[in-house]
């Protein structure tokens, strides 16, 4: 990890993606807050850096779908969890992203 003029630069390699997790919010649709032990894992979040791409066996290199900014839907079990600076973020593969939220 670098830091660059005051901005965290994370800079993945091959197909991996890294995740600034969102928070979920603490209301259910009916206004009730939840405890802590019953949310659910993040499934969202903004893509900070993403790798060059996933080569292929005969050595083309596929560029990446995401770019960063993108704000994505994941698994809540996929990645690896990164703390730094006191921020959480998650490094996964592309192909574990779900979707690209517009």
């Amino acid at each position: 990890m670098e830091l660059i003029g005051g901005i965290i630069m994370l800079q993945p390699l091959g197909d991996r993606v890294i995740i600034e997790v969102q928070d979920q919010e603490e209301k259910s649709i009916g206004g009730i807050v939840l405890a802590e032990n019953a949310k659910q894992k993040p499934t969202q979040g903004k893509v900070v850096a993403v790798g060059e791409g996933r080569v292929l066996d005969n050595g083309t290199k596929v560029a990446p779908v995401v770019k960063t900014g993108d704000l994505v839907m994941f698994d809540k079990y996929a990645g690896t969890k990164v703390e730094y600076d006191e921020n959480s973020y998650l490094v996964m593969h592309e192909g574990d992203l779900l979707a690209i939220i517009k």
